[in-house]
């Protein structure tokens, strides 16, 4: 997960939390691994968040293939 090469680019790491100052940090780590932070806002984001989670996992574990990121589209 660090320093992820896609021909499309820069993954997308969301993140989110109500510490202003440790969301600054957290966007910093993941420049630092090579991810394009997107701040989704609060902690109650999470819960849109974390079945993005569950979506990676399905290619995952039906053909150990981990090998996939999501982008976020910008126009």
């Amino acid at each position: 997960m660090v320093h992820p090469s896609f021909p499309g680019g820069m993954p997308t790491m969301f993140y989110c939390g109500n510490d202003a100052d440790a969301k600054r940090l957290v966007s910093r780590i993941i420049q630092q691994f090579g991810w394009e932070p997107a701040d989704m806002g609060t902690a109650a984001a999470a819960r849109a968040i974390e079945p993005l989670c569950q979506l990676w996992c399905i290619p995952g574990f039906l053909e150990n293939r981990w090998t996939h990121a999501f982008r976020l589209l910008r126009l």
